[in-house]
């Protein structure tokens, strides 16, 4: 038996231990979890009595067309119902997108560091992977406009960025898209779209109309609070999500999945609590950081990286031992950093404590 040699070697995805086998091994009563980037706050309770309702529908198969969730997104976007894709989180719409349009031969542009299924996907079809480093943690648009060639088929622009958090700001954007080549498609992946507050983050959704080759990412697991279902979903022209389509499988979205989004979506009063929230949480994150003067990147997510002078993997491991779950920099391209997602306002605050107890202690390197 022999793999596709492009697989040889290719690291699969490694979940973390669940909370209570983390409680059981560690000794600990309460495991606090800010490495994911979900919702502290859930989905809304519109969702759960959506998921009650339908919870003896299990013999039957879902909607292959979503058409319920097709609808309701459509109207949301004020886009036509054809303009979209449905994948079992965005992640299976990045597959669509590879497996369409990337073989051996061709090859794709991304930032570097940045989500990292964008890799990985493009690895699995053969294709060549260009990376660009970020410029002060932001997209570097007119160096990944050097990379493009004639055999250049996505671009991928994270934006927010994965994992620092950062944005391409909507003047830059429209420039980048006036000069990319009409063959090439641009990819905005927006996971952490509900989070923004910045008033130059572009719009992008009404720009397909001009861009042609534009496909906007977006997904109910991050604000939407509905993770553990794995909704995602695709916007572009109806010519371009014809070419996916034929690649997504029959029933990729659950039953339960796609009338939890509906209800979510027709929540909006929960969505806009929740950033709110969020926002508040960020402020105590930048307070904290502030006082020990740690530096990180501005953020218009529910995360924050946070430079911590210290080996990312040995921070991770003494936050464990508090009870804590957080993202080591060190598989995200910044080994002395780590991310934490923005938590419940007093899980925040006993996160600060632990925080400030681990860059103390006299086993580690000191904080400078």
């Amino acid at each position: 038996m022999q793999p596709k040699a492009q697989l040889l070697g290719l690291p699969s995805y490694q979940p973390g231990k669940p909370i209570e086998e983390v409680k059981k091994e560690l000794g600990l009563t309460k495991i606090v979890k800010l490495a994911s980037n979900e919702n502290p706050f859930g989905a809304s309770p519109k969702a759960s009595e959506a998921i009650k309702k339908a919870a003896g529908e299990t013999a039957v198969y879902p909607d292959g067309y979503a058409r319920q969730l097709r609808e309701s997104v459509a109207k949301q976007l004020q886009v036509d119902e054809n303009q979209l894709i449905f994948g079992n989180g965005s992640d299976e719409v990045i597959q669509f997108l590879c497996r369409t349009f990337l073989e051996k031969g061709t090859n794709t542009v991304t930032a570097h560091p940045t989500f990292s299924q964008y890799k990985l996907n493009a690895t699995i079809e053969g294709a060549e992977i260009r990376e660009v480093a970020l410029k002060d943690g932001v997209h570097d648009l007119d160096a990944m406009l050097d990379a493009i060639d004639e055999n250049t088929k996505i671009v991928w622009v994270c934006n927010p960025n994965n994992p620092t958090g950062t944005y391409v700001k909507e003047e830059a954007f429209v420039r980048f898209l006036d000069q990319v080549p009409p063959h090439v498609i641009v990819v905005s992946d927006e996971a952490y779209y509900e989070y923004v507050t910045a008033s130059d983050y572009p719009e992008t959704v009404p720009l397909i109309d001009r861009y042609k080759q534009l496909v906007v990412l977006r997904t109910f697991s991050k604000a939407y609070g509905l993770a553990a279902l794995r909704v995602g979903f695709g916007v572009a022209s109806k010519e371009l999500i014809s070419y996916l389509e034929p690649v997504r499988p029959p029933f990729n979205n659950v039953t339960f999945g796609q009338i939890a989004a509906v209800s979510a979506i027709e929540d909006q009063a929960f969505i806009a609590e929740c950033v709110e929230k969020n926002n508040e949480g960020m402020k105590q994150f930048e307070e904290f950081c502030q006082k020990h003067q740690l530096r990180y990147f501005p953020s218009q997510t529910n995360f924050l990286l946070i430079e911590v002078g210290l080996d990312g993997d040995e921070v991770f491991q003494a936050l464990l031992r508090e009870g804590f779950i957080v993202r080591s920099g060190n598989p995200l391209g910044y080994p002395n950093s780590i991310r934490i997602t923005i938590g419940k306002k007093e899980d925040n605050a006993a996160l600060f404590e632990a925080l400030e107890r681990v860059l103390t202690q006299t086993s580690l390197p000191q904080h400078s």
